[in-house]
């Protein structure tokens, strides 16, 4: 059954990037699971698929992440973004050492190198927005369970192998486990720097 989230999660909430050598329990994994799958999402497209990884399966998205690393280096997918490519091999240890990747995949997703109509680049823009919903709350019910994640971004270094691996466009990447540090909440701009009232 799928347990509320509370406010606590929300404000205990951290990015784990070291994980205890400790299996998380099926159902549990369900659980964060169906949290996902209760996102909202627009016109309810619900535009993802999840694809869990442990073992030799997370060992061999894990290779083709690192494969990715290094044709980046070589034919970047993404040149701007290539300074922050060591926080990425930062994120390939990370992702080894945790017992669970959840792998979203959007299946509607239109590929990296077409070029979008107007109407195509809103859907794209709104099913990003889903599925950053229903990665959230994935993140949420983690926490509620007593469990560490990463939301995992720079997985776009290595787009074209993991999306090959996972057999459809890759969105992102969530790791899942038992938390081995307790890093301190980061800074947050301030209110009066980021709210606008209109009356």
């Amino acid at each position: 059954m799928f347990r509320e989230v509370h406010i606590e999660a929300i404000t205990t909430r951290r990015s784990i990037r070291k994980y205890k050598d400790k299996p998380v329990p099926k159902d549990v994994i369900t659980e964060i699971l169906q949290a996902g799958i209760l996102a909202p999402s627009s016109k309810n497209r619900q535009p993802w698929k999840f694809i869990v990884a442990e073992g030799d399966a997370k060992a061999a998205a894990c290779q083709a992440m690192e494969e990715g690393l290094k044709r980046e280096k070589q034919m970047p997918f993404i040149p701007e973004s290539s300074p922050y490519i060591n926080g990425a091999e930062h994120t390939l240890q990370s992702m080894r050492q945790v017992p669970v990747l959840i792998f979203i995949v959007n299946p509607l997703a239109s590929s990296f190198s077409k070029a979008l109509s107007m109407d195509e680049r809103v859907s794209e823009i709104c099913n990003s927005q889903s599925i950053g919903a229903a990665i959230e709350n994935m993140t949420l019910e983690a926490a509620a369970q007593g469990l560490g994640s990463l939301w995992i971004c720079n997985s776009f270094f290595a787009q074209k192998e993991l999306s090959d691996w996972a057999g459809g466009e890759l969105y992102a990447v969530l790791a899942v486990g038992y938390a081995d540090e307790a890093p301190e909440a980061r800074l947050r701009k301030r209110t009066e720097d980021v709210i606008e009232w209109r009356v």
